[in-house]
């Protein structure tokens, strides 16, 4: 990492706590173990609710990027897929708006509570590395 340490959010979703809780332990551990600064932390009830919160922290001038963490299960319907898609495209679009990185720790769609468990500390892991990472390439002057 640079000299400078980076400010970051996380933002998870406290549907799922057997899964989520798990997953935002091991992100804190990794932003510490990586001397990043955890500025804040904002609990929303799912996933489909991140993107809203993702605009306004982005648009923090403290905030160098976000790590999202949720958990959107299979379900008997589409509903979780659509909804996978449609997060998924809006942080892509909030990412590139305000040009910070987001560490997308979001399992699923379709994923069941045995994939989710099994995967929970290594995504949230790789998320908060991803953006940790590219805050790196992002202040390399590219």
């Amino acid at each position: 990492m640079s000299n400078a340490p980076a400010n970051v959010a996380i933002i998870s979703a406290y549907f799922n706590p057997s899964v989520i809780d798990d997953m935002l332990v091991t992100t804190r551990k990794t932003l510490e173990q990586e001397k990043a600064t955890l500025v804040v932390e904002v609990k929303v009830p799912g996933s489909f609710e991140i993107p809203l919160v993702a605009e306004k922290l982005l648009a923090r001038k403290d905030i160098d990027a976000l790590v999202v963490l949720g958990y959107i299960e299979k379900g008997e319907t589409l509903h979780g897929e659509i909804m996978g898609h449609i997060v998924y495209r809006s942080l892509i679009d909030a990412e590139l708006r305000h040009q910070k990185p987001i560490g997308l720790g979001i399992i699923g769609p379709g994923a069941t509570l045995e994939q989710a468990l099994a995967r929970k500390e290594s995504c949230a892991r790789n998320a908060a590395r991803a953006a940790l990472r590219m805050i790196e390439v992002m202040k390399s002057g590219i």
